[in-house]
């Protein structure tokens, strides 16, 4: 067993079972079995399970919230949103259940046809910082795909996904197809990716860990997917509305206590207007509403533990914060949302994953994209511009997976995400997800006597 704390209290919350290699081996058996029947329903009955599974969601939003605000110290506007997420996309893959069409290939002498097969057992392996959205796009295509799933939570924040399970098994969907596996990912996690009846691992975390996964799995020749890290840019020029890119800059950057890979941790501002901007960016920033995260006026909650918040403050130098906002004091691991000035590497380089952000200037539409590009990473970013033209041109030239133009959006469900270089391998999400856990397989039928 292993004890789960709250980092809005301090405190204990659950204690929950750690699975040994043994258990893990044993659970993925099970899921070998489900798959054999999973895959053998006719596809409007998996469509249908799938859609109850949604609607057994739905009626539990409140309840996952409020567990993911205990669990994660996300804001309860944001556990909402999380949880109808997963509402959301388990309808949109019920969906593609029975699109999953193949081809008629026109050739000589016979007809030539495709077949998409589900892999097989599925690993989905979720980190810490959004437990119920990144489960999700794993498991719902996976199933919609006729894969059984085996789903390892991050140990810290297990309780969503123990809870989603059990809504699971409410609406019909055989318990072997869908299984949470709780603990170590030394343990449980690399049982996944190493099991030769798992066929495909689907992993967020660290780009760290993606290596690892991504060698463990290569003796199988085990197709994985992997969402890593990020260090994405907000770039921001001169012709841009300047109200409206400096008063929305923080939410790209310190929603959910910047534990987002997605985070535009980097803000490059035109130096035409970086006086002006920064005057509004500072109320903006001094304005976020950093408080208890079941009140419905927060807009960022706690770190996820003592030893981050820690590693988020090694990064920060005094002599390099240009101002912060404010945060509470007393039980809670908080952090204020900081703004930093300063030429450190590592600041400029590596991943934070904190409410951190440092500014930078630049001169040339050239000059922009060479800094947004200066990094191992290219999963997100932000492009603030009046000018379609270099819109466009910019958005081609950053290297970087998701991009907005005059906003700061990076996940709908109904289109790719993924990233560029150390950010990861393959997309999620999107109307060809349920791609990534089928094999084609193509069949000539001769017509020659």
């Amino acid at each position: 067993m292993f004890e789960v704390v709250s980092p809005v209290t301090e405190e204990v919350i659950a204690e929950v079972e750690a699975l040994d290699e043994l258990a893990t081996s044993q659970a993925i058996e099970k899921a070998h079995e489900g798959f054999l029947y999973w895959r053998a329903l006719p596809p409007g009955k998996r469509a249908e399970l799938l859609r109850r599974f949604a609607g057994k969601v739905e009626q539990n939003i409140e309840e996952l919230a409020l567990l993911e605000v205990r669990n994660s110290g996300h804001t309860i506007g944001n556990a909402r949103w999380e949880a109808n997420n997963v509402k959301d996309v388990l309808h949109y893959y019920a969906g593609a259940v029975e699109r999953l069409t193949g081809l008629q290939i026109p050739v000589p002498g016979g007809v030539d046809m495709t077949f998409k097969e589900p892999v097989g057992v599925v690993g989905v392996i979720v980190p810490w910082n959004f437990p119920m959205p990144i489960a999700g796009w794993g498991f719902a295509p996976a199933l919609a795909a006729g894969c059984s799933v085996v789903l390892k939570p991050a140990e810290i924040t297990p309780l969503t996904a123990m809870k989603i399970a059990e809504l699971a098994y409410e609406a019909g969907v055989p318990e072997h197809v869908f299984q949470v596996l709780t603990g170590s990912g030394r343990v449980v996690g690399e049982t996944i990716v190493t099991h030769p009846l798992v066929k495909k691992v689907v992993f967020t975390g660290s780009t760290e860990v993606g290596v690892r996964i991504q060698t463990l799995a290569a003796p199988q020749i085990k197709p994985v997917t992997l969402e890593l890290g990020g260090k994405s840019a907000n770039i921001v020029f001169e012709d841009c509305d300047l109200e409206k890119a400096a008063s929305s800059a923080p939410y790209s950057v310190f929603d959910n206590a910047g534990q987002d890979c997605c985070a535009r941790s980097r803000l490059l501002v035109q130096d035409s207007v970086f006086d002006e901007f920064m005057d509004i960016f500072e109320k903006a920033v001094k304005a976020v509403k950093v408080e208890d995260p079941f009140l419905d006026t927060s807009e960022m909650g706690p770190l996820i533990s003592l030893s981050h918040r820690e590693r988020v403050d090694s990064y920060v130098k005094e002599s390099d914060v240009l101002f912060r906002g404010s945060c509470p004091t007393g039980k809670g691991y908080w952090y204020p949302p900081t703004v930093l000035r300063t030429d450190d590497p590592k600041v400029l380089k590596e991943e934070i994953f904190g409410p951190v952000v440092a500014v930078q200037t630049f001169r040339s539409e050239e000059e922009a994209i060479a800094l947004a590009n200066d990094s191992e990473y290219g999963l997100s970013g932000s492009i603030w511009t009046s000018n379609l033209g270099r819109g466009l041109r910019v958005s081609q030239a950053v290297e970087s997976g998701n991009l907005s133009v005059n906003s700061h959006s990076s996940v709908r469900y109904w289109t790719p995400f993924g990233g560029y270089k150390r950010s990861g391998l393959g997309r999620e999400l999107g109307p060809n997800a349920t791609d990534a856990f089928c094999e084609i397989k193509n069949v000539f039928i001769s017509t020659e006597i």
